[in-house]
C-alpha cells in the first residue's frame, strides 16, 4: 500500500528542520510516543537504527527505525519495522517563500503477517489517517507549540 500526503507549515523551512530533526521533539507530535532507543549508529544519522515504543489505546507498539538517507534541508527518508509491518518512509520538504514550508511525505507499507495483511485490506484508510493526523500533529507544535505530550 503507497500514498503520498502534504502539509504547507507557516514557517521557514530552517525552522521546521530544526523541530523535525529533533529527537527531544518526537513526544509533542507524535501521539503515544514512549521512548527512543540508539540501537546502532549515531542517531538520527544514516545507517543508524533505534527502537521506538509507542501506546495505542492498551497496546504497546515497538517499531525499529532504520535512517536510510538525509539531504537536510530537503530529505529525510526511513524505514520502520514492527510486527507484521515493513514501513519505507520518503520525507520531502520544500520552501514554499520565505516564511512557508511544504512538508511531503510518501509512504510505502507491506505487510508481513497474516493478521495484518488482512487489517491493510479491511482498513486501508486508517494509515493514511494516522500518517495525516502525525503530520498536522507537527504543524500545530511547530507553528504554535501545541504539544499532543500534554493532551
Amino acid at each position: 500500500m503507497k500514498y503520498t500526503l502534504d502539509i504547507e507549515i507557516n514557517l521557514p523551512i530552517k525552522e521546521v528542520l530544526k523541530k523535525f530533526d529533533s529527537i527531544e521533539n518526537m513526544k509533542h507530535w507524535q501521539e503515544g510516543f514512549v521512548s527512543f532507543e540508539p540501537l546502532n549508529g549515531t542517531p538520527g544519522e544514516v545507517g543508524s537504527t533505534a527502537k521506538l515504543t509507542y501506546k495505542m489505546g492498551k497496546r504497546e507498539v515497538v517499531m525499529v527505525e532504520t535512517i536510510t538517507h538525509k539531504d537536510l534541508p530537503s530529505e529525510f527518508h526511513g524505514t520502520y519495522e514492527a510486527d507484521g509491518v515493513f514501513n519505507v518512509q520518503r520525507n520531502f520538504f520544500k520552501t514554499v517563500n520565505s516564511d512557508k514550508t511544504r512538508w511531503i511525505s510518501e509512504s510505502e507499507f507491506k505487510f508481513t503477517s497474516f493478521m495484518m495483511k488482512v487489517f491493510g485490506l479491511l482498513m486501508p484508510g486508517a494509515f493514511k489517517k494516522q500518517s495525516y493526523k502525525f503530520m498536522t500533529d507537527f504543524k500545530a507544535f511547530a507553528e504554535n507549540g501545541t504539544s499532543v505530550a500534554n493532551a
